[in-house]
């Protein structure tokens, strides 16, 4: 019997499971944007962009880094 125990795999699934954030990872990886920039491609609040941001920090996906 296989025990699960990786938390992380959870996170990393759910913030995979919305098509906003995977935009944003897709967009990530091709060039380092700034969140005003992420946001501006998106029909909704700097907030929202940058809770879909924290998301993807939790989960590993994305580093943020203030410069």
């Amino acid at each position: 019997m296989v025990e699960y125990e990786n938390l992380n795999l959870d996170n990393v699934l759910h913030a995979l499971s919305n098509p906003t954030r995977r935009n944003i990872v897709l967009q990530l990886t091709k060039k380092d944007l700034t969140v005003n920039e992420l946001a501006e491609k998106y029909e909704m609040s700097l907030q929202a962009v940058s809770k879909h941001i924290q998301v993807l920090v939790e989960s590993g996906l994305v580093v943020k880094h203030k410069s």
